[in-house]
């Protein structure tokens, strides 16, 4: 399913996330996008940003998101939203995850908006 809306692409990813759909995060993403799993340390390349995202989902924890801002030019989009991802990790570990995402998104006709830049530390 494509996301029409730029306000409605962080959103989409949370309903992923929270489904456990890797392929469905992977596919919200452009072929070439830089993941910044954390602050300062991109990952490039479908296999690396494929095994990042992998690692949040083994965490076996909801996300919430709260879309603050989108702002578009053109085919072009910046997508500010918080998020927070708490609970108890499979591990039995304490998670206590949050972030400003600042996303950068571009929108075609055949893929709807997907991730350029996916920056969930975006403010650190």
């Amino acid at each position: 399913m494509t996301v029409t809306a730029l306000d409605q692409l962080n959103v989409a990813f949370a309903d992923r996330f929270n489904a456990r759909d890797l392929d469905g995060l992977v596919a919200l993403n452009t072929d070439d996008v830089v993941f910044v799993p954390a602050p300062g340390t991109p990952v490039t390349g479908a296999e690396a940003v494929r095994g990042a995202l992998e690692q949040f989902l083994g965490l076996n924890l909801p996300i919430t998101m709260t879309v603050r801002h989108v702002f578009q030019s053109g085919n072009t989009g910046l997508a500010i939203a918080d998020w927070t991802i708490t609970g108890t990790a499979p591990d039995g570990s304490e998670i206590n995850l949050a972030g400003t995402t600042a996303d950068v998104a571009v929108f075609d006709e055949q893929h709807g908006w997907r991730y350029a830049i996916d920056n969930p530390f975006g403010t650190a």
